[in-house]
């Protein structure tokens, strides 16, 4: 697509054709049943040799995966990407939930609040830090009228994102730039405003990635995030707790989860002025965040929930591992598929827990501005 800015290496863009394919496809099974078998194979190989049992893990395997995130994050996102569009649409976050709030308004007015609060509107320059397949950016583009660069290190999901972005009109007031974050293809003072949803997680360390987040923001400018944290709650030292932690790693391809306060901590470190901060998980809503996961169908509010619990629940992630598990049998699904449906199920389940214990929260929200001097 003609709004593609490619900063990738030759050997990313080259595994990323042999394993999807040149064109674009929608469907789950048209995705599935299209990839390049033996590709996928050594790619879900090379993805869960970075992971060991709970019990096994340790702080070098930790720092192993931390040293090799971007090929870690890029490897589990071309796993990844086709049944989080399944099960998730092409916004790839949780959100929180009213009661009588159908799953997808719900998803759309958590990205309307995030760009009210950073004040986003028509003329400004906007930068989304790990953009997935462009799902929020483009709500945010018809929300605000702002122009929106989605940026991120995986090929396949800026190739999809493009494509989605000019069925709906947006060619002109988005772009697509492929690079790693932590060293990003822009010049200094770029953007109006930058913000990320449940994405600088994959960041080896927050400040990192927020020190190029401020780097690239104007003096003035706002940075707007949902992050992925587990709270004060969390020990590290706790056997329970680190197995519900190592769980949400695995599960999501992230290197290390921290805290609430060592991403305050990073944004202050780096020069940010924190306007507010809040975890959003944490203010009583009666219909909790992870229910599509949980699987309880009393707080569906629609027949269009109800199948979209239907697959996200439980009962829904058993019945897409027997069928990637026929279809791998009988060599229509790529080798490894059973594996990674079986690591997404084990997201599930640690993401479910560390809710219903407060110890983890999806969308720890601040609003940091860079100051003008």
């Amino acid at each position: 697509m003609s709004n593609i800015v490619s900063v990738s290496s030759t050997e990313d863009l080259a595994f990323a054709k042999a394993l999807h394919g040149k064109d674009v496809k929608t469907g789950f099974l048209a995705n599935l049943i299209s990839k390049n078998k033996d590709v996928h194979g050594t790619a879900t190989d090379d993805y869960l040799s970075h992971w060991k049992n709970p019990d096994a893990d340790t702080e070098e395997d930790a720092a192993k995966r931390l040293g090799n995130y971007t090929r870690l994050t890029n490897t589990y996102y071309n796993l990844a990407t086709d049944f989080y569009e399944y099960g998730w649409g092409t916004s790839f976050h949780f959100s929180r939930f009213y009661k009588g709030e159908e799953f997808f308004r719900s998803i759309a007015r958590h990205e309307h609040y995030l760009a009210a609060q950073m004040q986003l509107g028509p003329n400004m320059r906007v930068l989304d830090v790990g953009c997935g397949v462009g799902g929020p950016a483009r709500e945010i583009a018809h929300f605000s009228g702002a122009h929106i660069t989605g940026f991120n290190n995986n090929d396949y999901q800026l190739s999809r994102a493009a494509v989605y972005a000019q069925r709906e009109g947006l060619e002109n007031q988005t772009v697509w730039t492929k690079g790693n974050f932590m060293e990003m293809p822009f010049e200094d003072a770029t953007y109006d405003a930058v913000y990320a949803i449940e994405a600088t997680v994959h960041a080896p360390k927050f400040e990192g990635v927020y020190s190029e987040i401020f780097r690239v923001l104007k003096p003035g400018g706002v940075f707007g995030c949902y992050e992925w944290c587990m709270t004060e709650k969390f020990d590290e030292s706790d056997p329970e707790h680190h197995r519900i932690a190592h769980g949400i790693e695995i599960g999501n391809g992230i290197p290390k989860m921290r805290k609430t306060s060592v991403a305050i901590q990073a944004l202050k470190n780096v020069g940010f002025e924190v306007v507010r901060s809040q975890d959003l998980a944490d203010v009583g809503d009666e219909v909790k965040w992870y229910y599509p996961l949980e699987g309880d169908f009393r707080k569906a509010q629609s027949m269009r929930d109800i199948v979209t619990m239907s697959v996200m629940s439980g009962i829904g992630r058993w019945t897409t591992t027997q069928m990637c598990r026929v279809l791998e049998a009988v060599g229509l699904a790529p080798k490894g598929s059973v594996e990674v449906q079986k690591f997404l199920e084990t997201a599930a389940d640690a993401l479910v827990e560390g809710g219903q214990k407060e110890l983890f929260t999806p969308m720890f929200f601040f609003l940091a501005r860079k100051p003008l001097a």
